[in-house]
Parts: structure tokens; sequence; C-alpha cells
């Protein structure tokens, strides 16, 4: 059974409940703000990514309260200044975060009601976060009003003029190393997400070749059902089927036993093997 919504009549009811628990799992922007009589401010939000390398470029969403119709102290004091510093949101500070997030009044400074420390910025007013590991000075280039009515977005662009690293989420290559930086991730309700080695594995990125696609499988393999989609596309992956080699585990099996153990070797990373058992 499927559950349809049709927005362009104008149904409104849940419509925060299900994207905010499909689109998922979304970063934490903790975005530093001041007024411009000076008065620092700290939220975060979780509609927020990288947009550019090439001008830099973050954009976070304020989203204008479905409650009241207000916006947000960051977006109001972004239009006054045009500038912001962006932290990332990790399980060190998940809990402080959330107490920033309570809807304080106007002037109340968010870094002493959640325990966190300022830094002065190079470049802009706005202060840093010093619990934050990484830290972007943003100067603010435009500001996207999506709609006028509750739950609308507002697109802060935000360009990056510098970045400020703890070293230690740093590797001995010099990449940021997701369980050192142990994000938190954002899901629907009151569910967050952590880094663990459960959570996080690799896919091999088909940079220097294009893989053949399915389309190319040989047909008793195309259509296993045995093997999933995912384990379809490993093979896929490869720019030609590979030759046919003297592999002693292929003798003596039926179609459904090669297929069985290709998945166990395309679960242990043996692609080649897996490859062998099916030619």
């Amino acid at each position: 059974m499927i559950k349809t919504i049709d927005l362009t009549e104008g149904k409104q009811d849940n419509v925060y409940k299900y994207l905010s628990s499909a689109i998922t799992p979304r970063p934490i922007a903790l975005v530093s703000t001041v007024d411009k009589n000076g008065n620092s401010n700290l939220a975060p939000f979780s509609f927020f990514n990288v947009f550019s390398i090439n001008p830099p470029i973050l954009i976070f969403s304020p989203v204008t309260s479905i409650r009241n119709g207000e916006n947000k102290d960051t977006l109001e004091n972004i239009k006054e200044t045009k500038e912001c510093v962006i932290g990332i949101v990790t399980a060190k500070t998940a809990q402080q975060v959330s107490l920033a997030s309570c809807s304080f009044k106007k002037g109340v400074n968010e870094f002493n009601k959640a325990g966190f420390t300022e830094i002065s910025s190079d470049l802009i007013r706005a202060s840093r976060i010093k619990e934050s590991p990484l830290n972007f000075e943003c100067k603010v280039t435009k500001v996207e009003i999506l709609g006028e009515n509750g739950g609308a977005g507002n697109l802060v662009i935000a360009k990056i003029l510098k970045i400020h690293i703890n070293t230690n989420i740093l590797d001995e290559n010099e990449n940021i190393d997701p369980f050192k930086l142990d994000i938190v991730s954002r899901y629907g309700g009151s569910w967050y997400g952590k880094t663990t080695k459960e959570s996080l594995y690799k896919i091999s990125k088909p940079i220097s070749s294009i893989g053949m696609g399915m389309d190319n499988l040989p047909e008793e393999i195309k259509n296993s059902t045995i093997l999933s989609g995912n384990e379809l596309a490993i093979l896929a992956s490869a720019e030609n089927i590979p030759l046919r080699k003297d592999f002693t585990q292929r003798s003596d099996k039926n179609l459904t036993e090669k297929h069985i153990l290709a998945k166990e070797f395309l679960s242990q990373g043996k692609i080649d093997d897996a490859w062998q058992i099916l030619l």
C-alpha cells in the first residue's frame, strides 16, 4: 500500500514530519552570528550542506516558525551583518547544541546558556566556537526567501573565507578521520545518529574507469534471485566481464550454489572470486 500526499492540492498536514524524517541523515550546522549591536547568538540548523567548492559555499536554511510565523534571530542577524561562523556538531557537544536550540529571547547569548566558548574570528565579527573541531568563517552573499508562511525556508548562501580545523581530527595523511570527527547527524523527531564502525563503510568510486552497467551483465547473473541489486551493481562496476580462469571452487556446483558462493565472496570484498565463480 502507498500513502500519497498531493501537495498541489494545498495539503500541508504532516509535510514537515515526513520531509524531515525522510531526508536523512543530515549534518548539523552550529551557526554563530552577531546583531548590529555586537550581541552574539548561537543556534543549530539541520537543513544544511556544502554546495560548491570553487567558490566554497555552504548553505543552511532557517525555517520560518510554523507555530507563530516568526524568523530565527540567526536569520535577522545575518540580514543585518551579512556574516556568520558555521561549526560542526559532534557527539561531545550534542546535548549542548540541543540546549542552544531553545527559543531564548532575542539578545540572549546562547554561548553562555549552552556552555560554549567564544573565540574571536580572524576576518569577521561573529565568534568561532571553541568546542567545534571545524569552524568556517563565512560571508553571506545572499539570502533566498522561499516563502512567506510558516514552514518556509530561507536559504543562507555563505561563502567560506577561512577554515579552522582542530588537528586532533586528522589522520596521518592530513585527511579528516570520520571516527575522530565523531559527527552527529539529524533524523526526524527526536532521533539523532552517531558515527560508529557499524554505521560506516566504504564504496569504491569509479573515478578512472566507467562500469559496464547492469544491462551488460550476463542474463543468468542479471536475473539472479539470490544476488541483490547492490551486489549486482558491484559486479557491474567492472569495465568489462573478466576473463574466465581456472577456479577450483567452480567445479561440481549448480547455478544456485554458484550464486550463493558469489554472494559470500562479495560480502568479503572478494570481487574477483565472485566473478570467477559465476563465469
